[in-house]
């Protein structure tokens, strides 16, 4: 079965970083694209940004968030700097089979998806 699992969350104080990391199995990782989503109390879940041919961002992340996998650890890292207060979510790695240069946000196109790990952002 495919199983991905998330990792790094945690409280932190705005402005700061984290690094969130998702290690993946049961599937091809250099084949699937991996994305990640985040979902706030109350709000539905959203695209934060997803890696495959080329890397894509939310708008609202661009310059402050950064993509990187580790093909031979199966593993896709989100880094996330300069965290705002409005930013505390549940955080999920989600993975679609294919690379492809189209952007897919819909998180009902996406396949598979890990549990999530919990950000809080509080100073």
């Amino acid at each position: 079965q495919v199983r991905l699992v998330e990792s790094g969350g945690g409280l932190v104080q705005p402005g700061v970083s984290l690094r969130l990391s998702c290690a993946a199995s049961g599937l091809t990782f250099i084949t699937n694209t991996m994305g990640w989503f985040r979902q706030a109390p109350g709000k539905e879940r959203e695209f934060v940004g997803s890696s495959a041919i080329i890397y894509n961002y939310a708008d609202s992340v661009k310059g402050r968030f950064t993509i990187s996998r580790d093909n031979a650890k199966n593993t896709v890292y989100l880094q996330m700097n300069s965290l705002k207060p409005e930013e505390p979510a549940v955080y999920y790695c989600a993975a679609r089979s294919g690379l492809s240069s189209v952007v897919v946000k819909d998180p009902g196109r996406w396949a598979y998806w890990g549990q999530g790990t919990q950000v809080t952002v509080s100073s």
